[in-house]
């Protein structure tokens, strides 16, 4: 990994505590060389998958061009995955010979110039918890790590841009970078009200004509527009009044279906039911288009909620609950993890908003699961359960790749329902 170094997110400990959810909830795809790998450890004569239980499978991706995966089990779960919660292969050869994506999840690696971003996914339970050693004590480990995952060259990637890649150089890139995370940052400030005003400031970038402006001069407009955004926050927090505007009737359609992605199931066992569940599929996107009445089931719980249950406060969020945001937005964008590679080529500006409509998603999520227990207030248990979900989804689902998933983020930041959104789920 000559020429570049890492960027880690300090704030962020981790380590596995082996609740295996990355083993059950993954689809893990592998190489021909892992597969191979797998083949000559002899896990065919092994009494475990002598029932028919291939352990590699070929079926990912178009006919023309299949690729390997793990085996899984019925209910979605690795077939190396033993009855203790533990990696079969992990525990007969060695860490060293499972697959790539496997030893490197939950990290991420995004360049970023001369360096390279460490992300982490927030789909591991114990990344939403902090729990574990912190990341900086893991840089040694890291960098072995990116030795194996960074392509060459990638040191000459151009910058994600603000509307597109390469419309703005790595340099003046990061002060719109840093300044997102400066904003996200203050822990005496609601996160609610840090992710307004940074969907604020992206507003304004949006708005602006940044083609003909040196160096200095953006940087200057950078720190002009980061005080502006400041500073509307603290008047529109003065004469709210405790109000929350609701969102416009568009809006709150548009967010329905964006909800519906985050909170939706595709374990293994809900991909192969054929024309029934495609049926089922339609019927659920039909019911949140119309968004009254009860709520399909999701994530496996069926129990009666009505979209309207949803719309009442919740009692806001714990301090807890406040934090695992903060630090949720905090290394997602200092890695990177919202635009770019990470995220479909999205620019800064769309990759951003993409970003900060998760939030008001996993509180509508948070809200489902604990309208279904019978409660009607958040608890930081709730918050980080959702959290763990929707992380799953985001920027690794192929409906974030869509155009209609553009034209929704665009059409929801043009209504102001973004801003609406995340004061409004956030009571």
């Amino acid at each position: 990994m000559d020429g570049f170094g890492l960027r880690l997110p300090t704030i962020q400990n981790w380590s596995c505590h082996s609740c295996s959810e990355c083993c059950t909830r993954h689809v893990v795809e592998i190489t021909e060389e892992e597969r191979q790998r797998i083949v000559d450890q002899g896990w065919s004569d092994d009494d475990e998958f002598t029932e028919g239980t291939p352990v590699v499978v070929r079926d990912l991706g178009p006919f023309w061009n299949r690729r390997w995966r793990l085996g899984q089990k019925p209910n979605g779960a690795c077939v190396f995955l033993d009855e203790q919660g533990l990696c079969r292969i992990h525990a007969r050869f060695g860490e060293p010979t499972k697959p790539l994506a496997c030893r490197v999840y939950p990290y991420a690696f995004h360049p970023q110039g001369r360096q390279v971003s460490v992300s982490l996914r927030y789909s591991c339970p114990s990344v939403v918890e902090n729990k574990g050693r912190s990341v900086a004590e893991q840089e040694s480990e890291l960098k072995e790590m990116a030795v194996e995952v960074v392509p060459a060259g990638v040191t000459q990637a151009p910058a994600p841009g603000l509307r597109r890649t390469g419309d703005l150089d790595w340099l003046p890139f990061r002060q719109f970078v840093n300044s997102l995370e400066a904003l996200m940052t203050p822990a005496e400030v609601p996160v609610a009200t840090k992710l307004a005003t940074a969907v604020r400031f992206i507003d304004m970038v949006s708005e602006a004509n940044l083609d003909r402006l040196s160096d200095q001069q953006l940087a200057d407009f950078v720190e002009i527009i980061c005080g502006a955004a400041r500073s509307e926050a603290e008047v529109a927090g003065e004469s709210a009044d405790g109000q929350n505007p609701p969102l416009s009737a568009a809006g709150r359609l548009l967010f329905r279906m964006l909800a519906a992605q985050y909170a939706r199931n595709d374990s293994l066992s809900n991909w192969r039911t054929g024309l029934m569940g495609r049926f089922r599929l339609l019927r659920v996107g039909t019911r949140f288009a119309l968004g009254n009445g009860r709520i399909p089931p999701l994530q496996d719980i069926d129990q009666p909620v009505t979209f309207d249950q949803l719309e009442e406060p919740f009692g806001g969020l714990t301090p807890e609950a406040e934090e695992m945001f903060t630090r949720y937005f905090r290394v997602k964008i200092r890695g990177l993890q919202f635009c770019g590679r990470a995220f479909f080529g999205f620019g800064l500006i769309e990759g951003f908003r993409s970003l900060a409509l998760v939030f008001p998603s996993m509180l509508w999520l948070a809200r489902f699961m604990v309208a279904a227990d019978g409660r009607d207030r958040l608890e930081t248990a709730d918050v980080a359960k959702a959290i763990e979900l929707a992380d799953h989804y985001h920027g690794y689902t192929p409906q974030f790749n869509r155009h209609q998933y553009r034209w929704q983020v665009a059409m929801l930041a043009r209504g102001g329902d973004i801003r609406k959104a995340i004061d409004w789920y956030s009571r």
